[in-house]
C-alpha cells in the first residue's frame, strides 16, 4: 500500500528568525532558501512578514526571483495581515504567489487584540483573501491561537470555518505551545474529520518540549502538512526542529516526507553558522555527539553485531559514528579509534593505553582521536613522528590593515615559508599554511568549527583550550591545542591536524 505523503514547510526565514537576536542578511536568506528547497526538499518556505522593512522586501523579493527561475515559486510564501489588502499589494510587489493570511483563532484574541466582533472578521478575512485571489495569489488562513480556541470558544472557531470562503489551507498553530500529545490529537481528529473538504497544517511551538510530540499525534490525527524551522529556532522555546521531525514522522507515522535526509547535517550546519545559535551537541539527529558512543559496553556491543544501534543511522543524516575517549572507554572503545588512525598494537599495549585514557578522563581531561597518537606513543615509550613541524612564526598588526603572518614550517624533513593576510591573526596563520600546502598540490581540509573555553577546573588566568572541527574526504574530525595564549593553542590544534591527515 502506498504510504501518504506529509509535507513539511518551513519557516526557518520568519518564525524561525523571530528568535532572539537572530536576524538573517539578505544574502544569508537567500542561501537558506536555496538550500531548503533545492537540497532539503522541504515541500514550501515561508519567508517573511509583510511590510516589516525595506531590507525584508529586497530579501523576498531575491528569493522569489530565484524561485521563479527555478520553477519554485509556489514554495515560497509570506505571512499577511488583514490590514485592508496593504499585506497582499506588498506580497504581490516581491512576485510572491502564496500569502499565509493571520487570522484570530481564539475568542479570546479577537475580541481582546482586534475589538471585533467574529462576523466583522470573517468580513475582512474573505475580503483579503478574495483581493489576492484576484491579483493570482492563493491564500492560507493562520488561524493564531488555535489551541486556545478549541479549547475555550470552539463554537467561535467553527463559525469561522463555516465562513471563511476559498481558503487553500489551514493552518492550525499553538501559538503558546500549550498542548499535550493528547490534546493536539483529539483537537486535530475533530477538525479535520468535521472539516474533510479542507487541507490543514500544525504549527507548533516548543514551551513545554513537546512540539516533535505534538507534530507526532497531529499527523496521526490526519493533518497533512507540518511546519518546521531548521534547528528549532524561534521565539521564546522555539519551534518544531526540522530534522527531529523528519526521523519521526519517517519512522514512526507509517507516512512519508519527501526530505532528504542525508542533507540534514548541511542545513542544520549551515543556520547555525548564520544565526550564531550553536547547535545543542546533544540534539537527536544533528547535534555532534548524538552518535557518539561513549560507554565501552555499547562500543563492545556493536563490535559483536552493532548491538546498540537503532534506525537512526548517523549515514542517513549526513553524519559518522564516533567512539568517544575518556573514564567509561572499554577496550573496543580504543580499538576502534586505533583503527581510524591506522595503528595496531598488542593487546597488552593497548590494556596500557586504555588505562592512561581513563586516568585522564578522572581529571575531566577532554581527549581527542589526535591525542590517542601521543598516548600511544606514551605507553610504548616511542616518540610521535612529527612529519610537520614549525619552524617559526610571526604576526604582524598595523592600524587600518588586516593581520599579516610569516610561517615557516618544516615538512618531511624540507622546510617551507610563506607569508598571508587574514581577517584575523590565527586566519592570517591558517592562509599561510594552506599556501605552503597548496604549492605541494595538497589541499587541506575545511575549517567547519573553532571553539575556544577554559579547560574544567581551570582559571581564567591560566590555559585556554582550543579545538577545531575538520571536515576531509568526507569525514569530520576533531583537534585539540592547549596553551596560556589563545592563538599558541589554535596554532597547535592545527599542527594536529596537519600531522593527523
Amino acid at each position: 500500500m502506498k504510504k501518504q505523503k506529509i509535507q513539511i514547510m518551513d519557516t526557518t526565514l520568519r518564525d524561525g528568525e523571530q528568535t532572539s537576536g537572530v536576524a538573517f542578511s539578505r544574502e544569508e536568506k537567500l542561501a537558506i532558501a536555496k538550500s531548503l528547497l533545492m537540497e532539503v526538499k522541504v515541500d514550501a518556505i515561508e519567508v517573511a512578514s509583510a511590510r516589516v522593512s525595506k531590507g525584508e522586501f529586497k530579501a523576498v523579493k531575491d528569493i522569489c526571483d530565484w524561485a521563479k527561475k527555478k520553477g519554485l515559486l509556489s514554495k515560497v510564501e509570506v505571512l499577511g495581515f488583514n490590514d485592508n489588502n496593504k499585506s497582499i499589494d506588498w506580497i504581490d510587489e516581491v512576485g510572491c504567489k502564496v500569502v499565509n493570511l493571520l487570522c484570530k483563532g481564539s475568542y479570546h484574541h479577537l475580541t481582546k487584540q482586534l475589538k471585533k466582533t467574529p462576523e466583522e472578521h470573517v468580513l475582512d478575512i474573505n475580503k483579503n483573501i478574495s483581493y489576492a485571489i484576484k491579483k493570482g495569489m492563493s491564500a492560507n488562513i493562520y488561524l493564531e491561537d488555535i489551541s486556545n480556541g478549541l479549547i475555550n470558544s470552539q463554537e467561535y472557531v467553527y463559525y469561522l470555518l463555516d465562513n471563511i470562503k476559498n481558503q487553500a489551507r489551514v493552518m492550525l498553530p499553538d501559538t503558546l505551545g500549550i498542548w499535550t500529545p493528547e490534546e493536539t490529537y483529539r483537537y486535530c481528529k475533530e477538525i479535520v474529520e468535521k472539516y474533510a473538504d479542507l487541507e490543514f497544517d500544525f504549527h507548533a511551538h516548543n514551551d513545554y518540549d513537546l512540539a516533535v510530540a505534538n507534530c507526532l499525534a497531529a499527523v496521526q490525527a490526519g493533518i497533512t502538512r507540518v511546519h518546521t524551522t531548521v534547528n528549532g529556532l524561534g521565539e521564546r522555546a522555539g519551534n518544531c526542529p526540522l530534522s527531529s521531525v523528519i526521523a519521526v514522522i519517517n519512522d514512526h507515522t507509517g507516512c512519508i516526507t519527501g526530505v532528504e535526509e542525508a542533507n540534514l547535517n548541511s542545513i542544520a550546519r549551515l543556520v547555525e553558522s548564520m544565526s550564531g545559535i550553536r547547535v545543542a551537541s546533544n540534539r537527536p539527529v544533528v547535534g555532534e555527539h548524538v552518535f557518539t558512543q561513549t560507554c565501552g559496553v555499547h562500543a563492545d556491543g556493536d563490535k559483536k553485531g552493532n548491538l546498540y544501534f537503532n534506525r537512526l543511522l548517523p549515514e542517513r543524516f549526513g553524519g559518522q559514528r564516533n567512539y568517544a575517549l575518556g573514564k567509561t572507554s572499554g577496550k573496543a572503545s580504543i580499538q576502534k579509534n586505533l583503527e581510524l588512525l591506522g595503528i595496531d598494537i598488542d593487546e597488552e599495549a593497548q590494556n596500557k593505553v586504555l588505562a592512561r585514557v581513563v586516568k585522564l578522563g578522572d581529571k575531566k581531561e577532554k581527549i581527542m582521536l589526535s591525542d590517542l597518537r601521543y598516548i600511544v606513543s606514551y605507553v610504548l615509550g616511542a616518540p610521535v613522528e612529527q612529519k610537520a613541524k614549525l619552524i617559526e612564526f610571526s604576526v604582524a598588526l598595523k592600524n587600518d590593515a588586516p593581520p599579516t603572518a610569516n610561517v615557516k614550517l618544516e615538512i618531511e624533513g624540507i622546510e617551507y615559508e610563506n607569508e598571508s593576510f587574514g581577517d584575523g591573526q590565527y586566519d592570517a596563520f591558517f592562509r599561510a599554511v594552506k599556501l605552503i600546502y597548496k604549492k605541494q598540490g595538497k589541499e587541506l581540509p575545511l575549517l567547519t568549527d573553532y571553539s575556544v573555553s577554559i579547560p574544567p577546573g581551570g582559571k581564567a588566568d591560566a590555559l585556554v583550550e582550543t579545538i577545531i572541527t575538520w571536515e576531509h574526504n568526507g569525514k569530520t574530525f576533531n583537534t585539540k591545542g592547549v596553551d596560556s595564549d589563545q592563538l599558541k593553542a589554535a596554532i597547535e590544534a592545527t599542527l594536529n591536524m596537519l600531522n593527523q591527515i
